[in-house]
Order: structure tokens, then sequence, then C-alpha cells
């Protein structure tokens, strides 16, 4: 037993494994260290809640999109390779393209830009880790995967921080868009390309949405609604930005956010591989039903939330909770629901239902807090957490235990 187990564990750890972990590494500290300097630049134009609000709403409403399109060609093996090296580099490259930006308009059509390319990439890459493990460790996979990508989220912001004590705002963007481009080298040199195995055509993007298995419809009206509260973590390092400000100056609040984000990544990545491993052994739809829990409490928090560092720390570590939990499980629900033919379609309604969710949260959390007040804003973002919650309970089915 002690023998199998040493085999199994050595299949899941493979160099093409560990070559995913480094690609969305180097990625994430790039767009990461754009994001959290982004509503610093934004406050320097003036600029509302609302817009940032938008900004997030639209760019991920239009990633969605994306990424319907790209589960498509993602059901192509041949590919796969290309669409995630493109869409690494053009994701990198749109970070630069906010130092030249003057309007928040202009801040908009560059992140419509590079998340377009990001949907584009994203069903590919989870279709190719997918079939890159045995079963019965994909979580395991997944959960290095999201940890590798979440510690590249760690570093993104821990960079901004120090790039905006010795460098302007802006050269900010052009120093983040390094690591960016290099996460698409990366992926280029360590993942090995695949091929077509079957002598079928793979589906149309309709005939394999039809297809689908219906346990995996009825997931994604969970996820689906969850994601309408699920808001931008940009949001909730403005309301730290606001808060904090008031005791002390508006350049030392946004850098505490920022650093709080750090924060809020390190927990992500600290629960994304043991959430994995526990995957493997205990129902992901429970372990899921937690994370949803905690995304309810996260959106109390944040409406509730009062000006003293104490209270903006534990926004934070529940919010990366969520985040760690919720990106592992929905993943690995989505490989255990769907035959592996169809998981290029699948990956990609699955990023498109959490993009439009969040379209329609960062914006209504954005609108409604510059009209009525963040305690209403993040109320309304609770409710549809908790209605996500109970969906996910009844209405998905209970996953056998896999093998240990």
């Amino acid at each position: 037993m002690t023998e199998q187990r040493k085999t199994s564990g050595a299949r899941w750890l493979s160099k093409t494994v560990l070559g995913f972990g480094v690609a969305s590494l180097l990625s994430d500290a790039g767009h990461e260290a754009g994001t959290a300097a982004l509503p610093a630049l934004l406050l320097t134009m003036g600029t509302a809640p609302a817009a940032l609000g938008l900004i997030e709403g639209i760019a991920d409403g239009v990633v969605c999109f994306a990424k319907i399109f790209g589960g498509s060609l993602a059901n192509r093996p041949t590919l796969r390779k290309p669409l995630a090296v493109l869409g690494y580099a053009m994701t990198g490259l749109s970070i630069g393209l906010f130092a030249i930006s003057t309007s928040w308009l202009h801040i908009l059509a560059t992140r419509i830009l590079g998340w377009m390319f990001r949907g584009l990439r994203s069903p590919s890459r989870s279709a190719m880790l997918a079939d890159a493990v045995p079963k019965e460790t994909l979580g395991r996979a997944i959960g290095f995967h999201r940890m590798m990508d979440t510690v590249g989220a760690i570093i993104g912001p821990l960079l901004a921080a120090l790039l905006l004590s010795r460098v302007t705002l802006r050269s900010v963007f052009w120093i983040a868009m390094i690591p960016g481009v290099l996460a698409a080298v990366a992926f280029a040199v360590l993942i090995p390309g695949q091929v077509s195995t079957s002598r079928q055509p793979p589906p149309s993007l309709l005939t394999a949405a039809r297809t689908l298995p219906s346990p995996f419809r009825r997931f994604l009206i969970a996820v689906a609604s969850f994601g309408i509260g699920d808001f931008a973590r940009t949001l909730l390092v403005l309301r730290a930005s606001e808060q904090l400000s008031l005791h002390s100056t508006p350049a030392s609040g946004a850098a505490t956010a920022i650093l709080l984000l750090s924060l809020h990544h390190a927990v992500a990545a600290a629960c994304a591989f043991p959430v994995g491993y526990l995957a493997d052994r205990m129902s992901p739809r429970k372990l899921l039903a937690v994370g949803y829990v905690l995304g309810v409490v996260t959106a109390l928090l944040a409406a509730l939330a009062q000006p003293v560092l104490w209270f903006h720390v534990l926004l934070f570590v529940v919010a990366g909770m969520v985040i760690g939990i919720e990106e592992t499980l929905e993943g690995v629900l989505c490989a255990k629901l769907v035959p592996s033919t169809l998981r290029g379609s699948a990956y990609g309604l699955l990023a498109a239902t959490n993009g439009i969710g969040d379209m329609i949260a960062s914006a209504t959390v954005g609108l409604v807090w510059s009209s009525f007040g963040p305690t209403l804003a993040f109320s309304l973002a609770a409710s549809a957490c908790a209605i996500g919650t109970l969906l996910l309970l009844v209405l998905v089915p209970e996953e056998d235990t896999p093998p240990t």
C-alpha cells in the first residue's frame, strides 16, 4: 500500500504539472501587481467606486464570453497549447498599457483586451492540466496549480507596494508587464503540446453544451447564483483604502490595503493544496459548500467594516479562504462531472458562468455603493452568496468518495 501511494504521488507531481504552476505563478505576479496598483491610478483620476465596479464588471463580462469561445476551441487538443501561450503573452502585455492610460475609459479598454485573451487561454490550460494526471489525484494536481497561481498573486501586490516606494505609479505597470510575458515563455518551453487521439471531429459549442451531463448543468446554476454575489477583490481594496485613510494619509491607507491583498492571496495559496488533497478523500461538494458559506461571511464583513486594521485583516483572511476553496473545488467538480472529451467546453462554460456572475456582482456593488452606500451594496452580495450555497446543496448530487 505504501509503495502504491508513493507511485501515485509521483504521477501527479510531474514536470508538466510543475510547468503549469510556474507559468501561472509568473502570470499572476504580473497582473496582480497591476491590479493592486489600479485603484491608486483611478484615485489620481478622481473616479468614483462606480467606475472601478464598471471596469471590473465589464471586463469580467468580456472574459466570460471569451471563455465560452475558448472552451469550444479547447475541444481540439492541437489548439490548446498555442491558445494558452498566446493568452499568457497578451495578458502580460496588456498590463503595460495601463501606464499610458489617461482616463478610466482607457483603463477599461486595456482591461478588456487583457481579459479577453485571459479568457481564451483558460479552458485550454484547465483541460490540459486535467488530462495530465490520473483522476484519483486530480484534487492534488489542481490544488497544487491553484497554490502556485496564488503564490504569484501574493508576489504581485508585494511587488507593487515595493515599486510604489521607489518608482512612479505608471512605471509600476511597465515593470509588472515583464513576469506576464515570461509566463508565456515558460508555458511554451515546459508544457508539451497535445495531439488528438480521436478520429471523430470535436463537437461544436452547441452540441457539447447539449450533451454535457445533467449534474454538471445543475452545478452551473449553483455557481451562477453564488457568483452574482462574488464581487472583485479590488472592491475590498478600495473599501480598505477609504476606511484606513480616515486615520492616516490616503497614500498610507492605499499601501496598507495593497499589503492586505497580499495577505488575502497568501491565505488562498495556503488553502488550495490542502483542500485539493481533502477532495481526493471526501466529498468535494461539501467542501465547496463550506467555501460558499465563507463567501457569505466575507460580504457581511465588508458591509460592516470598521476603520481599524484588525477588522480588515480578518476580512481579507476570510476572503482569501473563499478563493482558495472555491477555485480549487469548482475545478475538481467540473472534471469529475464531465467526461474528458467534453472538458474543454465544460471548463469554458464554468469559467464563463463565473465571469457573468463576477460582472453582475462587481458592477452592482460598485453602483449601489456609489448611490446608497457600501453597507447595502455588500449586504446584497451576501444574500446572493447565501442563495448559491443553498442551491449547491440542493441541486448537485453527492459525490462518491474517491479512492484513497
